[in-house]
């Protein structure tokens, strides 16, 4: 019995096929998976860059969040010591989880102004 070439040829690509159902090709679930991942990042990045066109400083929830820490700090440093004399139940914060917020927040803002240095958009 003689075998020609393309008789080989296709049983080598009928066996890679039954294979493949049993033993799927890892790079095509790979590729499909980072797609996905980049799908996701460049609808993130697309909200971003829409976000970053307002003008409004209240919108931006870095704005928002350091509105509430100025807020905290006032009541904590301010209000609340001058207060205290005549409305005694006021209690002053627990300063510790405003301070981790605020200096997460001066962390980025200073790799904003990083980027914004060195001329990245």
């Amino acid at each position: 019995m003689a075998f020609d070439a393309a008789g080989i040829g296709e049983t080598v690509s009928s066996v890679k096929g039954i294979l493949g159902m049993f033993f799927p090709d890892k790079t095509e679930s790979e590729k499909n998976q980072l797609a996905a991942a980049f799908a996701i990042i460049k609808s993130q990045t697309d909200i971003d860059q829409a976000e970053a066109q307002s003008s409004d400083p209240l919108q931006h929830w870095r704005g928002g969040l350091g509105w509430v820490c100025v807020a905290g700090y006032a009541y904590n440093f301010v209000l609340q010591p001058l207060l205290h004399p005549w409305v005694p139940q006021l209690l002053p914060l627990d300063i510790g989880p405003l301070a981790t917020l605020t200096l997460g927040m001066l962390g980025l803002g200073g790799l904003h102004v990083a980027e914004r240095v060195k001329g990245a958009a």
